[in-house]
């Protein structure tokens, strides 16, 4: 028993003892990463306190680490803005579909990348990664969407963002990094290439495809150049491009107050009210928010998925 104990004692590692060199650069490395995480969530921090502070007092700049006189009308207000839910509903189907079709794009598109039996593989290869280099411009651009019928549509938001460059180098590289047995067994047992595709490489591919999703996602609810260049329907406008023309808006407002006489009163009041940071505040925070709940979603997904798509060339 004791010489069994003796070994046992022996096997199990021993913890060196640390140093102050050791205790030093430990303090030295939180400290300075806790300042770094500081650093990343005070201008979210400082967005949401002053979107439910005094308006007047965001207004002056007093409001830079507890809110002051709590209040949520500012979130009311803005809710209830002339075509806000028809324009969210825009933002999230363009959001989902984009991002669903473009995942899908780019994990196929990657996987017949790595095919050795692929016709003009590298030629296509090539062709499609030079897009990410040269393009035609603004003008071509309009030219071509307008002769496909594609100005005031929907399909606007969608069809030219599904193939992305970039997200076929991330998923190829990421295949490319899957054993190839499993593929030839599953050949083997008479699965052709979309079956491959689907029961095979799909399911291992997930990390990958979750980052992909949150490239896709963020570029799609942020974006609102594609609704200024090419729609004019208001039925159609993204939510961050109306939220946007309500700032400009709120900016002309109080300009207006700046210029007017007692005459405008009912203009006057409703500056008081909201003036133009406050609009600003609590539009940032709606439109920040709801994609900041992707990242949990796909966070043990996003490190894996984009280290393994980017180590092999």
């Amino acid at each position: 028993m004791e010489l069994s104990a003796k070994k046992k004692n022996k096997m199990k590692p021993h913890k060196l003892p640390r140093t102050k060199e050791d205790v030093f650069f430990n303090i030295v490395n939180y400290t300075f990463f806790a300042l770094i995480t500081l650093i990343c969530a005070y201008p979210f921090y400082y967005l949401i306190i002053n979107s439910i502070s005094n308006n007047e007092l965001s207004a002056l700049g007093s409001i830079r680490f507890v809110p002051n006189d709590i209040h949520l009308e500012n979130y009311k207000e803005v809710l209830q803005l002339d075509g806000l839910s028809l324009a969210a509903v825009v933002s999230v189907a363009r959001t989902v579909i984009g991002t669903t079709l473009t995942v899908l794009a780019s994990a196929f598109l990657g996987f017949m990348f790595t095919q050795q039996k692929m016709w003009k593989r590298q030629f296509w290869y090539r062709f499609v990664i030079i897009t990410m280099y040269f393009n035609a411009g603004l003008i071509p651009l309009f030219i071509t969407m307008k002769t496909l019928g594609l100005t005031n549509n929907f399909w606007v938001y969608i069809l030219p963002a599904i193939v992305q460059p970039f997200n076929i180098i991330l998923v190829k590289t990421y295949i490319e990094s899957i054993p190839a047995s499993l593929q030839e067994a599953a050949e083997m047992d008479g699965a052709n290439i979309v079956q491959i595709f689907f029961k095979v490489i799909l399911p291992n591919c997930m990390p990958i495809l979750a980052t992909v999703a949150i490239f896709s996602a963020v570029a799609q609810w942020n974006s609102f150049q594609d609704t200024l260049i090419y729609i004019t329907d208001q039925k159609l406008y993204s939510l961050q491009y109306l939220l946007y023309t309500y700032i400009n808006q709120a900016n002309s407002l109080a300009q207006m107050v700046k210029n007017s006489t007692g005459s405008l009163s009912g203009v006057v009041s409703a500056a008081t009210t909201q003036t133009p940071t406050s609009i600003r505040m609590t539009v940032s925070v709606i439109v920040v928010l709801p994609i900041m709940f992707i990242y949990p979603l796909f966070q043990r997904h996003f490190v894996k998925g984009i280290m393994l798509g980017a180590v092999k060339g």
